[in-house]
């Protein structure tokens, strides 16, 4: 298992929670990807988005198959501008590559904002650290274990 994986594994477990990361031979970097390598409808993917807002990072958590609207982040994260985080930030507050980010046990504390509509599926899948891995787990058990606030995020 890669360093990464074993990261967020022990986050999880840190958290009441136990993951089993999947590798797989093709890249899951996009919610599109990763849908068809696992084999799940793209809405139960979590992609793992860092955002500024008021220069201040903020994690994201998006169903797959929404875009986010940055006014209603903003709007739940109680501040005004919003911009997307370069691959630099992204990687300096979550110690993982884009397209990779999992939802849990980044080097930096993140605020979370869930995306209500992942709490339609009964089981959901996240990067697990890298592109290649994976790891499903229920959206009530992702709330708990980020401390999310879930909310309206989609456009």
């Amino acid at each position: 298992m890669h360093k990464n994986a074993r990261r967020v594994v022990e986050a999880a477990r840190e958290l009441g929670l136990d993951i089993e990361p999947q590798e797989f031979d093709e890249h899951t970097r996009t919610a599109e990807d990763a849908a068809r390598t696992i084999g799940v409808t793209v809405g139960q993917i979590v992609k793992s988005l860092v955002f500024l807002v008021d220069d201040l990072p903020v994690l994201a958590l998006v169903s797959g198959d929404n875009l986010l609207d940055e006014a209603k982040l903003a709007a739940a994260a109680g501040g005004g501008e919003v911009t997307r985080a370069d691959a630099n930030k992204v990687r300096e507050v979550t110690g993982y590559p884009v397209g990779g980010v999992p939802p849990l046990g980044h080097a930096q504390p993140l605020r979370v904002f869930v995306d209500e509509d992942l709490c339609r599926h009964d089981v959901v899948w996240a990067a697990a650290g890298t592109p290649h891995c994976n790891f499903s787990i229920a959206p009530a058990d992702l709330v708990r274990a980020t401390g999310g606030a879930v909310c309206q995020l989609a456009r």
